[in-house]
């Protein structure tokens, strides 16, 4: 049996779509009614981190699981590890972040996530660290300005990130998951390029078939939005992460989805054309 958890999340539910039919998967999720994506041998079941006896009855019989977490500054991690240790789990996959190898990186979610990584280490299960740059699906977030004015607006429009297709993540987590040979390892995933705000408004402007216009936005602007959507610790922790994008932190573009899977990983323009509906629909004319 192996679990995923975050299974209606960005990343989890792309590792559901990718197993290979027949194996045993378990999908924990706080509500397992918005689990969408089901395949044979697939169970959803209710999970808390903060909840110990969901957890054992999630992890009971498990051998391999995929560690999501969000809650930033939180413990789920160590509830998740000691409860899967409890439970006989050997093999833990963490979906992390590239950023932790960043020695200037020290901003709220970075020591988050190094923390995190150490504890999985120290957790005497077996153990491999997934590490992507951003997500290419961060960009969803301008669909409305785009069906509405056509305008993207962003911090740093020049400043470029070697971001990934959350689909190439998932598909590195199931070889992972399923195969041998990665305990102890860390992937390091990335796009086949770096790429600034700015292109990407371009290249979703093709796939659309409109002009869409790129507003670049003042440290202010931006901060205001962030805190309209977080809490001020958060915030600057992300605007401190876009600062050591500008500085050239994001660009390196690594081969762990190649190494992995076999195949280069997707590009932009690729993520873009599948998911132009989710920018089309209103397109004002």
């Amino acid at each position: 049996m192996i679990l995923v958890t975050g299974a209606t999340g960005t990343v989890g539910r792309e590792v559901v779509r990718s197993f290979p039919p027949g194996a045993p998967l378990r999908l924990m999720t706080r509500n397992p009614a918005s689990v969408t994506v089901t395949r044979p041998g697939t169970e959803a079941v209710a999970g808390d981190y903060a909840d110990p006896d969901s957890l054992s009855r999630a992890l009971r019989g498990v051998r391999k699981a995929f560690l999501v977490t969000s809650r930033v500054a939180g413990d789920d991690d160590a509830l998740f590890l000691r409860a899967a240790r409890a439970a006989g789990v050997r093999h833990v996959v963490k979906l992390s972040a590239e950023a932790v190898t960043d020695v200037r990186a020290d901003d709220l979610i970075t020591r988050w996530q190094r923390a995190n990584e150490d504890l999985l280490r120290r957790s005497g299960m077996a153990w491999t660290v997934l590490r992507p740059r951003s997500f290419m699906s961060n960009c969803l977030s301008w669909a409305g300005p785009i069906r509405s004015e056509r305008v993207v607006r962003a911090l740093y429009g020049t400043s470029v990130n070697a971001c990934v297709d959350p689909r190439d993540i998932a598909e590195v987590a199931v070889r992972v998951l399923t195969e041998d040979g990665h305990e102890g390892a860390v992937h390091t995933l990335t796009g086949p390029e770096a790429i600034s705000a700015a292109e990407q408004t371009r290249l979703l402007g093709r796939v659309l078939g409109v002009p869409l216009r790129f507003e670049e936005l003042g440290p202010e602007e931006a901060r205001a939005a962030l805190l309209r959507r977080h809490p001020p610790e958060l915030a600057d922790a992300l605007l401190s992460s876009a600062q050591r994008q500008r500085d050239g932190a994001k660009a390196a573009v690594a081969s762990g989805v190649r190494e992995v899977t076999g195949r280069p990983p997707r590009s932009f323009g690729e993520w873009a054309g599948d998911h132009a509906d989710a920018f089309a629909a209103e397109v004002i004319s």
